[in-house]
């Protein structure tokens, strides 16, 4: 299992702080990505490729590319800026 936590605007459209995910069949953030799009529409547009949006993997920044395995923490959010 993973442990998935969405932030700021994606946790509202998603109407969830977090939850636990099963290791996807592509166990990649790639793979979860996919995963969790195909889940309806309100899911593929806040997660749409065109979106900005970052995902961190154990608190570190990762790509779609990025391994996962069970029990890591992927967090998604949109990207910060501050000042």
């Amino acid at each position: 299992m993973l442990n998935v936590l969405y932030f700021a605007g994606l946790r509202e459209s998603l109407g969830k702080s977090a939850e636990s995910v099963a290791l996807p069949a592509q166990a990649t953030v790639n793979g979860l990505v996919a995963e969790l799009r195909s889940r309806d529409e309100i899911w593929a547009a806040a997660l749409a490729a065109g979106k900005s949006w970052r995902v961190a993997v154990n608190q570190e920044m990762a790509t779609l590319d990025t391994p996962l395995h069970a029990g890591d923490e992927v967090a998604i959010f949109p990207p910060v800026t501050g000042g």
